[in-house]
């Protein structure tokens, strides 16, 4: 995970601060010391190394567990005229052990709006996840994600659909007959 330059800056202005204070003491000594060790250890992680105090990955939870068996997981609306609204249903199969629990699924952004089943799904029963998208604003290629966060390993799935969408025309300006007067 790479370190945005927020942090860093937070860490330098940190280090100014103590080095402007007042007084000459061991604690500003530490403090300094411990403040250029961040710095060099956020130089090292820009890399893309998962910093040391980065929380611990999960793992993977005992016992039974609920498992999505999605006929697809990608849908393709082809090519759609800005300003439509399309939607696809996903649906899927609990092919685990345990029922499944939908806790939350999220668009990858305002123009894509899920909606799934907020009742556990039973084990061997079915379920679906909408997505639906609309295109106003949205002109050519578009891809978009719709991310569940469920009671499953791993904890998230993620839904992919795309459109080509075609822009509107742009308005007209001036008739045929020049600009209005």
């Amino acid at each position: 995970m790479k370190l945005s330059k927020i942090n860093l800056f937070a860490v330098v202005v940190g280090a100014m601060i103590v080095l402007s204070s007042c007084g000459n003491n061991k604690e500003q000594e530490k403090k300094i010391a411990e403040l250029e060790a961040k710095v060099a250890q956020m130089a090292t992680n820009q890399g893309g190394a998962t910093p040391t105090n980065a929380a611990e990955p999960e793992t993977k939870p005992e016992g039974p567990l609920p498992v999505f068996e999605f006929a697809s997981i990608e849908h393709d609306f082809g090519t759609i005229n800005e300003g439509d609204v399309v939607e696809h249903t996903f649906e899927f199969t609990n092919n685990g052990e345990a029922p499944l629990i939908i806790q939350d699924a999220k668009g990858s952004c305002g123009c894509t709006v899920p909606t799934w089943s907020k009742e556990p799904i039973p084990v061997g029963g079915k379920g679906m996840i909408t997505a639906k998208f609309n295109s106003k604003g949205k002109p050519n290629l578009q891809n978009k994600t719709v991310t569940i966060t469920a009671n499953t390993w791993p904890k998230q799935t993620r839904l992919k659909i795309k459109a080509m969408v075609t822009p509107k025309p742009a308005e007209a300006t001036e008739s045929a007959d020049g600009p209005v007067k």
